[in-house]
């Protein structure tokens, strides 16, 4: 049975490893409810020259044509779509990455906000007993970032910052992106093939 993932891009620069999460998880078969703030349209923009459209019907159809052929499904949701099933614990995914996420995002999590639509799906999957993963990308934390992260860490969530290894001897940005991708991969437990594994061959010792 394929899993049901929610993904959701904030503002904060990473957006390559989002677009690529978002691949892989149409490779793996996934059903994904793609989630996006107006700032990560901005980001998208300058770091992908993506221009996401503000609807999120648009948004659905721009994907579907990228990624058109891959197994998964996809669904988007605008940020005040409140009938969206990521709303309700009657319906929610079997996990949620936020990727990128900004400090604003994981503070308003951590204090259960609920203000928007990415907020409330995260207070869902916290209070369903689901996995939250958050990938924030900034440095250098300050008291208040990490505060708020060891509060959402005690509430069951897991906080992955984006650090790539360079083991693997990466030979590009995309193996970067793969490597912070494979290890969001294996912590929702979908299978892939980004790279070797440690202690298999072809891997670095």
């Amino acid at each position: 049975m394929s899993k049901t993932i929610c993904l959701a891009f904030t503002g904060a620069s990473g957006m390559p490893y989002g677009l690529r999460l978002l691949e892989c998880l149409l490779v793996a078969g996934c059903r994904v409810q793609l989630l996006y703030s107006q700032v990560a349209q901005i980001v998208a923009r300058q770091e992908m020259g993506l221009e996401l459209p503000s609807r999120a019907a648009e948004t659905e159809t721009f994907f579907r044509d990228r990624f058109r052929g891959l197994p998964g499904s996809l669904e988007v949701y605008g940020r005040e779509e409140w009938f969206a099933p990521v709303a309700s614990g009657s319906n929610p995914p079997d996990a949620m990455i936020v990727c990128p996420c900004t400090m604003a995002t994981l503070a308003a999590i951590a204090q259960g906000l609920a203000s928007n639509l990415i907020e409330r799906a995260a207070d869902v999957v916290i209070k369903e007993g689901r996995k939250l993963i958050l990938v924030p990308r900034e440095t250098p934390f300050s008291v208040i970032h990490l505060e708020n992260m060891l509060r959402l860490a005690r509430a069951g969530a897991v906080i992955l910052p984006p650090n790539p290894g360079f083991y693997h001897h990466p030979h590009d940005v995309a193996d970067l992106v793969d490597f912070v991708v494979a290890r969001l991969l294996d912590q929702i437990g979908v299978s892939h093939n980004l790279m070797a594994r440690w202690g298999t061959p072809g891997a670095a010792q």
